[in-house]
């Protein structure tokens, strides 16, 4: 007869965790790295006390903004390959709805983020406690119902046995290759502490594998059939390559067979830049190799990838007679815009196209046609990011002192704003995740949390995180977490006195600047803001520099969580490559400016439809 250990219910969760094993690069590991956590009176009685007593084997980190924490979990997911991930626990009420944010990151993003956050009494003794929601219509609605839309599975803990169906369907979640995004159980307080006989099987060691579904034999060959035909084919390289460790795996595809290769925002990096098939980032932020071959295509080979509207350019990128094969592991991705599925993991997928295609090639034509634009490109590149004699770098040139000081080992890390489309052009990666953008969601305040992740899941890298002004001020108290961690953090931060990529794109549409960059927002001045002294206050190492080699010395010379503060020009990005991106503009206004740009978008949706 299986024995019982009788304990409360948060004790049960914590060693729960703590007995999950994952296989990861050869090795077994705990499958959760440690837990986040910022305590209230919602969880400090009962998860902080079964965390304080499991704190060896399953190691709590103190953060400052809950938003963020959980951001950081979500990074050293990524950066993890999805293999290994973190959970973060919070008290009720805002505590909690802090990580609503971060929640839809990990969604868009299908990246795994255990949510635990504190949750209402489920007995209603002191109804209503304090933080309490209370819907007049629904006693049994509580915040935590915001999590619903944007959790992959939710549930509430009401009961402490609850755990032993919740906790194993809330794993099947986080590991599987195409479900896998946030799970959020609630936890509510009095049950917390309640204790339960659980089975002590319940606590036995699992091991979870990664799973490498392959194809079905008739999509196989439907796939492989479009392929032959193709003498135009281009990859788009989305994230499930690196999810599906399958690199190495699309580097011999692509060069066994000549076919180009284009990379999405999560993909960057799958391919090293030097590599003579990576035409580079594809779509609205693309390379003009990668959107000039992506137009003339016959056929598209998209792996694991969800085919956002800046990849594809809002569909109006490939051509029309273009065909597309979608091979991902989630049916609703591989079989977007008409694709031919080919439902499958990454790796195995193309391990079964490539036997499938035995000594087909692309047309020897193509492949030069390629090589040509890479090199034209890269040509391009160079002067883009090469230092200048304006008063002020573009963020271009900030990327290419980056690059100069950059290894083999290093990580670059953004998230939104005008940067994100600069370093898909423009940054050079060595090897497989020197590259960690989060633009599924594109959320501002991602970028200094997200870089305690990566630093988390690769101590032995060099991770450089690039963050403008604007996202810097929404989110930066967790430089006082690296700070405390020690750990090694060099953020470079690209000063346009506000939203110098929102500006722009204002300016594009017609509209005049207004509300985004200082000078151009209500009131009498604009704050004089010294981003090196707040940074140093926070603990940091803090310094400004005034040129692009000075930052690059400077990086070289970090030490211990650095900030190096460096002014640039809102008004310059990168004229060449991109592509065209729906951005409705009004029809109506008493803009001149705003009446010509309606005009250009109604031109490109009536190309659209053509």
């Amino acid at each position: 007869m299986t024995g019982r250990i009788r304990l409360t219910m948060a004790q049960a969760l914590v060693r729960y965790l703590a007995a999950q094993r994952t296989e990861y690069k050869g090795r077994v590991e705990p499958l959760f790295a440690g837990v986040f956590a910022i305590f209230g009176h919602g969880n400090v009685a009962g998860m902080g006390e079964a965390l304080y007593h499991a704190r060896d084997e399953l190691p709590t980190y103190r953060a400052h903004n809950e938003q963020a924490m959980a951001h950081a979990a979500i990074a050293f997911a990524k950066a993890s390959a999805r293999r290994r991930m973190m959970a973060c626990t919070t008290s009720i009420g805002p505590g909690a709805t802090n990580m609503v944010t971060a929640a839809a990151v990990a969604h868009v993003n299908r990246l795994p983020l255990l949510l635990l956050p504190g949750d209402v009494y489920a007995s209603r003794r002191p109804d209503p406690v304090l933080q309490q929601i209370e819907d007049f219509g629904d006693a049994t609605v509580s915040a935590n119902d915001c999590f619903r839309p944007v959790s992959r599975f939710f549930d509430r803990i009401t009961r402490p046995e609850q755990l032993l169906s919740s906790l194993p369907r809330a794993m099947q979640i986080l590991t599987d290759p195409a479900e896998c995004g946030p799970v959020t159980l609630g936890l509510c307080q009095d049950v917390q502490a309640e204790a339960f006989d659980y089975p002590e099987s319940f606590f036995a060691e699992r091991l979870w594998s990664p799973r490498r579904p392959p194809p079905d034999e008739r999509e196989l060959a439907a796939a492989i059939a479009l392929l032959r035909a193709a003498r135009r084919p281009l990859i788009v390289a989305g994230g499930g390559v690196h999810y599906a460790e399958a690199c190495e795996r699309l580097g011999a595809f692509a060069e066994r067979f000549g076919i180009p290769v284009a990379e999405t925002q999560a993909g960057k990096s799958a391919l090293p830049h030097a590599h003579r098939l990576n035409m580079g980032s594809v779509g609205v932020t693309g390379t003009a190799a990668a959107n000039e071959l992506a137009a003339e295509a016959d056929m598209i080979l998209a792996v694991g990838t969800r085919l956002q509207d800046f990849t594809t350019g809002s569909w109006a990128l490939f051509g029309s007679r273009a065909r597309l094969i979608g091979l991902n592991t989630q049916v609703f991705d591989a079989g977007k815009h008409q694709a031919s599925p080919l439902v499958a993991d990454a790796g195995v997928g193309l391990a079964a196209l490539e036997r499938g295609l035995e000594d087909w090639q692309a047309p020897a034509a193509w492949t030069a046609r390629a090589q040509v634009a890479q090199a034209a490109w890269n040509e391009t590149s160079t002067r883009v990011t090469a230092p200048g004699n304006a008063p002020l770098p573009s963020d271009a040139q900030v990327i290419g002192a980056v690059q100069a000081a950059a290894g083999p080992d290093t990580v670059v890390l953004c998230a939104a704003g005008g940067l994100p489309g600069e370093l898909h052009k423009h940054w050079q990666s060595a090897q497989p995740g020197g590259y960690h953008l989060e633009y599924g969601y594109s959320c501002m305040g991602y970028e200094i949390a997200g870089g305690i992740g990566v630093k988390l899941a690769r101590p032995e890298a060099e991770v450089v995180v690039m963050v403008g002004d604007g996202s810097y001020l929404m989110m930066n108290s967790e430089l006082a977490t690296s700070v405390q961690l020690g750990l090694k953090l060099t953020v470079v931060l690209l000063d346009n006195n506000g939203f110098g990529c929102i500006d722009r794109l204002q300016r594009g549409t017609g509209g005049a600047s207004f509300n985004n960059l200082w000078r151009d927002c209500r009131g009498e001045a604009a704050p004089r803001i010294d981003f090196r002294a707040h940074a140093a206050s926070l603990g940091a190492t803090a310094v400004k520099v005034e040129t692009p080699a000075a930052l690059t010395a400077a990086i070289r010379a970090a030490e211990g969580t650095t900030v190096i503060v460096i002014d640039t020009d809102p008004a310059i990005s990168t004229a060449e490559g991109g592509h065209w991106w729906d951005v409705a503009v009004p029809a109506v206004s008493v803009r001149s400016q705003v009446t010509e740009a309606r005009k250009a978008y109604d031109a490109a949706l009536q190309k659209l439809g053509e």
